[in-house]
């Protein structure tokens, strides 16, 4: 016996299906209601509502909905706002070839009816038009959620980038500098200068996976409990298995983060460092030579017993090491060529002298100009830490004061 197949679903079946999935008579009657006053709350905030409460009323309502309208306008970026105007009035237009004149209605009124002039349309025109309001009054929601989620970025864009060092730290026998440019509002990449109580300074650059607020999140988290370990006096080794432990439990299992961590002496110019899946760092040496930093282990986040071991380097005066993000190396030209390590190099070996803010800047520019203004896919993020040579001594002066981060 053959088995009884259910019939399939029609297209209309499907599309019916899933336009109303989900859909309860709460939530359109929050959308008529609470998301409308919400959307016209925001609109209204340029309104000086004082001074049209002054109208007559009939002279208050048409001035409100064309204040409105304008205020909706000018939140449009340039081109969709001429495309809105356009649409307008091509619908005005086509509302304008279906009149038909004024015709005398009935109007039906308490047990009789009252003749009455109205405007006679072509058939249909009614449920076109209203399709037309419902359109444009989803596109007025869309438009007011988008600009307050656009708010609240920036403000966290503040935020984390107050959370980022960003004047150039000096000291003797050492000046380090950051920039970071998020792909996005806010961005995963981040950086830190922090000088320890021993005078030793740390230097770190990373990188969560992802972009967006997801990312920026994560970068917040890290940046908290790697300042915390590091008031712990922990070892390298051991502040890395720390941090990756707690990356783990907090981090969700789809989410990882690559870090570049070291301790400078600025003293003995000696670098203690582990790489933790970053990027590798170009350290180019006085005499032209480049070597690069690639010992360490794998991202954080990813296994929880992983360890980790460190390395040592030395940086003589006049070496400089340069930490980046993958976007640096990974900005695409309009023809998809990407910047590469070969640019970054190209770069550094035109500005061999010069400080570490002209160097970041140098770099950020070289990459913009690779570009040529093309939307980067990622955040740009770079750390110049140069080895200077010791102030000159004079055999009747005392040695002069250290110099202070600034």
């Amino acid at each position: 016996m053959k088995r009884a197949t259910r019939p399939r679903p029609s297209s209309a079946s499907r599309l019916i299906e899933t336009y109303t999935r989900g859909v309860t008579r709460e939530e359109v009657q929050r959308l008529f209601t609470h998301d409308t006053r919400d959307a016209y709350r925001f609109y209204a905030r340029s309104v000086d509502q004082e001074a049209l409460k002054a109208l007559p009323r009939h002279k208050r309502w048409p001035l409100l909905g064309q204040r409105l309208f304008l205020a909706f306008s000018e939140k449009l970026p340039p081109a969709r706002r001429a495309v809105y105007g356009a649409s307008l009035i091509f619908a005005a237009f086509g509302l304008l070839k279906l009149f038909r004149g004024i015709g005398i209605e009935d109007v039906p009124a308490a047990i009789f009816s009252i003749p009455m002039p109205l405007p006679q349309w072509t058939p249909g025109t009614i449920p076109l038009l209203i399709g037309f309001l419902l359109v444009n009054l989803l596109v007025l929601l869309e438009v007011a959620d988008r600009l307050s989620l656009k708010n609240d970025l920036e403000v966290a864009r503040e935020i984390q980038q107050a959370m980022l060092p960003h004047e150039t730290y000096r000291a003797i026998g050492v000046e380090v500098h950051g920039q970071t440019r998020p792909a996005n509002t806010v961005g995963g990449d981040f950086y830190d200068i922090l000088p320890l109580e021993d005078g030793r300074l740390v230097v770190a650059l990373g990188d969560v996976a992802g972009k967006g607020s997801p990312a920026a999140l994560l970068m917040a988290l890290l940046l908290a409990m790697l300042r915390t370990l590091l008031d712990e006096g922990l070892a390298p080794k051991t502040l890395m298995e720390r941090l990756n432990l707690q990356i783990c439990r907090h981090a969700p299992g789809s989410r990882f983060i690559t870090l570049f961590f070291a301790l400078f002496d600025s003293g003995s110019g000696s670098l203690t460092f582990i790489n933790a899946g970053q990027t590798p760092p170009l350290l180019r040496r006085a005499n032209g030579t480049i070597e690069r930093l690639s010992a360490g282990g794998i991202a954080l986040g990813m296994l929880p017993g992983t360890t980790y071991e460190s390395s040592a380097v030395s940086l003589a005066p006049g070496d400089m090491l340069v930490l980046y993000s993958d976007g640096i190396t990974e900005a695409e030209s309009p023809d998809g060529v990407p910047f590469e390590e070969a640019g970054l190099e190209a770069v550094l070996n035109r500005r061999p002298d010069t400080s570490a803010p002209d160097v970041a800047t140098a770099v950020v520019k070289a990459v913009e100009q690779h570009a040529q203004d093309h939307r980067f896919a990622d955040d740009l993020t770079i750390v110049v830490v140069r080895r200077l040579p010791p102030p000159p001594q004079f055999p009747d002066q005392t040695s002069p004061a250290p110099l202070r981060p600034v």
